[in-house]
């Protein structure tokens, strides 16, 4: 027999381990958003359809803060690099289209952020532009970030760009700092893991083609549904270049960030409709059935 007082406490210490209101994982091509499709606009139809989706969870969480986990932001050799900017603006231009985004930021969460991550040894910097504060004090906001906010809430954001150069595990330790950080906070905070997946999947792109990239993305899609998104940082470094996925470091931070136990993964979707993989995948706390007698 379980009381009520046990379950109220099971539920609480749940909603400790993961004390964001809403968490996903979600790509950044251009084309996702609905301006920029162009002449093709059905070639991202099942990722934006997924984007939409998980923009509508988030607007009903009712995040005061959405923290952003980008590749693309200012990129500081050796250091995670978190906005303290007053603001963030930034556009992308794809298939003659324009998409413009600008933000404020949420400078008490980035800088509690900071400083919690230097206590822990961490290698983490704050980065501003401009002035101190103000108006003039506005950072770049890159596609990594502007693409998944494009479906979100207007509320304040917080954006950090992991480092290559530190190791899978310390981008773990700075998602559990990040968890931290916001239980703390006593504010409504949601993250956003923006990754795409494997960038050689075609010889006319870029990167040219690789059989990696088919191989890495099925890896990456099983360990989503397994819940087993740690095993990312298994992952052999050379593997990694040769798919060249930019998604593994924001996982593994938002893998810190909400452990195995408190999480429940539902991956929405999976796609290759160009040379690089998307993914849109929602995290939510997990919950143990407790019967009341």
């Amino acid at each position: 027999m379980l009381s009520n007082r046990f379950v109220k406490y099971v539920t609480e210490r749940v909603m400790r381990m993961n004390p964001f209101v809403f968490a996903c994982i979600a790509p950044h091509g251009g084309e996702i958003i609905p301006e920029l499709g162009g002449t093709k606009p059905e070639r991202m139809r099942l990722t934006r359809d997924s984007m939409m989706k998980l923009g509508h969870k988030m607007h009903d969480a009712k995040p005061d803060t959405i923290i952003v986990l980008t590749p693309h932001g200012t990129r500081i050799d050796g250091y995670f690099s978190v906005s303290n900017s007053e603001k963030m603006y930034g556009f992308v231009e794809e298939n003659d289209g324009f998409y413009e985004l600008e933000r404020y930021v949420d400078r008490d969460l980035a800088l509690a952020i900071t400083k919690e991550a230097k206590e822990h040894n961490i290698p983490i910097a704050s980065i501003n532009y401009g002035t101190a504060s103000g108006p003039i004090s506005c950072l770049p906001l890159d596609w990594g970030a502007i693409v998944p906010l494009s479906f979100m809430p207007d509320v304040p954001i917080v954006v950090i760009n992991p480092s290559r150069d530190l190791s899978f595990e310390t981008h773990i330790k700075l998602g559990q700092m990040m968890n931290q950080v916001v239980q703390k906070s006593n504010k409504r905070v949601a993250l956003i893991a923006s990754c795409d997946w494997a960038h050689a999947h075609d010889e006319r792109g870029p990167y040219g083609f690789d059989p990696a990239a088919a191989l890495l993305d099925e890896e990456v899609v099983g360990f989503i549904r397994s819940n087993e998104l740690e095993k990312m940082a298994e992952f052999d470094h050379e593997y990694i270049d040769a798919a060249k996925p930019d998604g593994i470091w924001q996982t593994l931070i938002l893998a810190g960030a909400i452990p195995k136990e408190a999480r429940n993964i539902h991956l929405y979707s999976y796609e290759v409709p160009t040379y690089f993989g998307l993914i849109c995948a929602e995290i939510t706390s997990s919950q143990t059935s407790y019967h009341v007698y």
